[in-house]
């Protein structure tokens, strides 16, 4: 996985559960915080807190040869429900208990991608590529037999419609230097649900990863003196553009929700995602070694991607435990 995926995939799941990593934790209860991008009736109703509208600006140094590419992903609040088989149908219920394994009801996310296409620069400027987001709703059954074989019932996953916009557009501020504009926004209908049911309508954790071809994008935390006032100038809503990919490299830019310094990382020492990238993994994976037989139990029937963690921790050897005690690295200093 390069650099950009890498941390990337680490800002989509910010935050998706944290520890104890289990359902009943408070911490738990309100979730999908960072990065949402909300239906606009919802978000016009509650007077903009939560935004409808999600907007990069960014700087890009080229010439006629140059073209950004950008994609937007984000997370799509999936319902998932525990059934029992009851006769010839499934009747819903919060937990099932099938052969050794605990099942809760609880949501999850589905993750979503969109290719807004190719912008060549300079043409055409001030004409927005526009694309559509358009997911229809739908479910599925995952069945859950017994060990010999029973079916004793399933998890039914079920998701609503998402609907919006990408707009991705140019303009010349100088010879060979153009703003470039990402935009993305929730046109889904909002029925007046609580927020737990808009949520299922949300755009959720989004972020927007640009790449520019035959050209280069300019840092807006440390833009070059003569480019102070153009960085300055631009406008980005609820999103944080930075230098993305190998230090030093300038074709890909990484816009999240989260605030985050030019050529962000994970650390390589990390065995995995833990969903709280700023906690110290250390700390975090000897929380998760010290929990009850009952706490781990019920964090694995929380979330699929709980039960990973707890699996992953546990397989870890007192070596690869040793090795997230602590790092030096070299670090070379430029003077002017």
């Amino acid at each position: 996985m390069d650099a950009v995926k890498k941390i990337a995939e680490a800002m989509l799941y910010e935050g998706y559960i944290l520890w104890p990593y289990r359902k009943s934790a408070r911490k738990n209860q309100q979730r999908w915080t960072f990065g949402g991008v909300y239906p606009r009736a919802y978000s016009e109703a509650r007077g903009g807190d939560d935004p409808w509208l999600m907007q990069t600006q960014c700087l890009v140094s080229g010439d006629g040869d140059t073209a950004v590419e950008v994609k937007v992903r984000f997370l799509h609040v999936t319902e998932r429900k525990v059934a029992r088989r009851k006769g010839g149908a499934l009747e819903f219920v919060d937990e099932l208990r099938v052969g050794d394994e605990r099942y809760l009801s609880w949501d999850e996310a589905a993750e979503r991608e969109v290719t807004a296409g190719r912008l060549g620069l300079p043409e055409p400027l001030g004409s927005p590529v526009r694309t559509e987001i358009n997911v229809p709703g739908g479910s599925a059954e995952e069945p859950l037999a017994e060990p010999g074989g029973a079916v004793a019932g399933a998890l039914v996953r079920s998701w609503r419609a998402l609907s919006g916009v990408v707009e991705v557009e140019a303009e010349r501020l100088q010879e060979g230097l153009f703003r470039v504009t990402a935009r993305i926004s929730n046109t889904t209908p909002w029925g007046g649900e609580d927020r737990e049911g808009t949520l299922r309508r949300t755009f959720v954790s989004t972020h927007t990863v640009l790449e520019a071809e035959g050209g280069e994008f300019v840092s807006l935390t440390d833009p070059p003196e003569a480019l102070r006032g153009f960085a300055e100038a631009c406008e980005n809503i609820k999103t944080w553009p930075v230098l993305a990919g190998e230090e030093g490299e300038r074709n890909k830019m990484l816009s999240s929700p989260i605030i985050l310094s030019d050529y962000p990382q994970v650390a390589p020492e990390s065995p995995g995602d833990l969903f709280d990238g700023g906690e110290i993994d250390q700390l975090l994976i000897l929380s998760i070694l010290t929990l009850t037989d009952a706490e781990k139990e019920e964090m694995r029937a929380t979330d699929p991607r709980a039960r990973e963690i707890l699996d992953r921790c546990e397989a870890l050897s007192p070596e690869e435990l040793m090795s997230l005690h602590g790092a030096i690295r070299e670090f070379k200093l430029v003077r002017e």
